[in-house]
């Protein structure tokens, strides 16, 4: 229904002073929306309408659907395709699961998508509900989902369609982690990106296609390796690690795109805030014979579209009452940032971390590990909504206790340092405990140098007992130790999100803070 043709001599017209042959793609692109269907402030938190009529907002998908029109008008010829992780992140998705996602995805127009890891998070049957709503393929390559019946027939691992008659093949892929980040159940075994997405290549090749474009929700550093160690992989669309590619933004990862060999690499960021657009020239054989473009930043001077806002506000109505009761304080700016949190000490990794021991040291726990993965937005100063907490905590994850030994907290910090130059999300924030860490020692082989637990030394043949969430209490993000070796646990706390609310009411003013508990040697 979305396609658009090129006649001859648009194309003509298109590659003036280039060989007849040459053909001119622009592709457009998200990742990582993360159900913003809102506006968002520069911390990625929600932002109010007050400030998004002064223009002060980003985001939102009134703003993006302009985008994308305006942004189709300046080529004859475009693709619009997402990275994956259009679920979770706000209450739109808690209360709608992926309806809206695949309702504003049909109105924009989108040729495609891959499988993020957080299309998982309720199981193979709300994903499935999801690629029934959407009138584009949903694309996974490096999975065996053909044991899972709710997805067999629905996921594809790549797809071909036409651009001004060319043929333009498309490959899914997804974290090889998934089972660990997510809930996928036990019937979907993920594989190899960069075998999967050549075994696609080499299909797709024999069906004579020879302009590929590998959407994928694997991270920047994998994009690479993946471009590396794969031929005939024109454009790499990225995701899952928010990254943001540009020629002209001081915080971007890399140029925009990043060529490894003759792949082209792209990737925009996250929560809508920006909308890639890269313009891509192939000659007859298929070879890319240039590369341009940047992200479009979707802020306050992008026009909101009207019949949009008017349709994201109504399915607010439902969600109001909750998200706009004022909950807390903060005195200042609380930090958030996946890109802070997921490598260090953060204030908000503080605080969660902090709520959760409050919330059960009278049951003797003495020690709190949180995922920095689980944090997905900072705080503003002033007044804070339930809404605002939710986005920072969106999972309904419920705190857990268990007990375990002195060794086994030791291996969970292991491994909760063991990702942390690819930024990932199993990055401990702690409470009750001190670490130090050394980046210079290989993950896994002995990173964590010292760990103290009220002032001494922890006992690694003694036995503590801890909170987290139930998501790695039960193995999530790597934390394996704690489902095996995990005693007495009980995962049906109170929803994290509550007592981070409740915890930040009680005292007052709350003021962000970092004390030193998380150090690298």
């Amino acid at each position: 229904m979305f396609t658009r043709f090129l006649t001859s001599a648009a194309a003509l017209a298109l590659t003036a002073g280039a060989a007849s042959a040459d053909y001119t793609l622009t592709v457009l692109h998200t990742n990582d929306f993360h159900a913003r269907f809102e506006p968002v402030s520069k911390y990625d938190s929600p932002c109010s309408w007050e400030d998004n009529d002064a223009g002060e907002c980003f985001g939102s998908s009134a703003r993006l659907i302009t985008a994308i029109e305006e942004a189709r008008a300046r080529t004859n010829n475009s693709i619009l395709v997402d990275g994956g992780d259009q679920f979770q992140g706000s209450l739109f998705y808690t209360y709608y699961k992926g309806a809206v996602a695949a309702e504003m995805m049909n109105q924009m127009g989108y040729d495609g998508m891959t499988v993020g890891n957080h299309e998982f998070d309720d199981g193979p049957e709300v994903l499935r509900g999801f690629v029934d709503s959407v009138s584009f393929p949903i694309l996974m390559s490096n999975a065996d989902f053909s044991g899972e019946p709710l997805i067999s027939d629905a996921i594809q691992k790549s797809v071909v369609i036409e651009r001004g008659g060319e043929k333009i093949g498309m490959i899914g892929l997804t974290p090889q982690d998934t089972d660990e980040l997510a809930s996928p159940g036990k019937n979907i075994i993920f594989t190899d990106p960069s075998e999967a997405v050549q075994a696609e290549v080499d299909k797709l090749t024999a069906m004579g296609v020879n302009k590929i474009v590998v959407l994928s929700h694997s991270g920047y550093d994998v994009d690479q390796a993946v471009a590396a160690n794969t031929t005939g992989v024109d454009v790499i669309v990225g995701g899952h690690t928010n990254t943001l590619l540009s020629n002209t933004n001081d915080r971007a990862k890399g140029p925009y795109p990043t060529m490894v060999g003759n792949t082209a690499i792209v990737s925009a960021y996250a929560y809508g805030k920006f909308l890639g657009e890269l313009k891509v020239t192939f000659d007859d054989d298929g070879n890319i014979t240039e590369a341009s473009g940047e992200p479009i930043s979707i802020d306050g001077t992008v026009t909101e579209n009207a019949a949009v806002k008017s349709r994201i506000a109504e399915l607010a109505g439902p969600l109001e009452e909750i998200r706009t009761k004022v909950v807390a304080s903060s005195g200042g700016v609380i930090e958030g940032d996946r890109a802070v949190c997921r490598v260090q000490e953060c204030s908000m990794g503080n605080l969660v971390a902090d709520a959760m021991l409050a919330r059960v040291a009278n049951q003797g726990v003495t020690i709190a590990i949180a995922n920095s993965g689980g944090i997905r937005s900072s705080i503003d100063e002033g007044d804070v909504t339930m809404g605002e907490v939710l986005a920072v905590l969106p999972f309904q994850n419920t705190l857990s206790t268990f007990q375990i030994s002195g060794q086994g907290v030791i291996d969970a910090l292991e491994n909760g340092v063991s990702q942390v130059e690819e930024v990932k999300g199993r990055f401990p924030q702690v409470a009750g405990i001190t670490f130090t860490w050394d980046a210079s020692i290989a993950p896994n082989e002995g990173r964590i140098v010292e760990v103290m637990v009220g002032g001494a030394a922890i006992d690694p043949a003694a036995t503590y007992s801890v909170v987290t969430n139930n998501y790695v209490r039960n193995g999530g993000d790597g934390y394996k130790m704690f489902s095996s070796d995990g005693l007495n646990a009980y995962d049906f706390g109170p929803d994290l999100a509550d007592v981070l609310a409740e915890y930040m009411a009680e005292q007052g003013a709350y003021t962000g803070y970092t004390d030193g508990r998380i150090a690298q040697k």
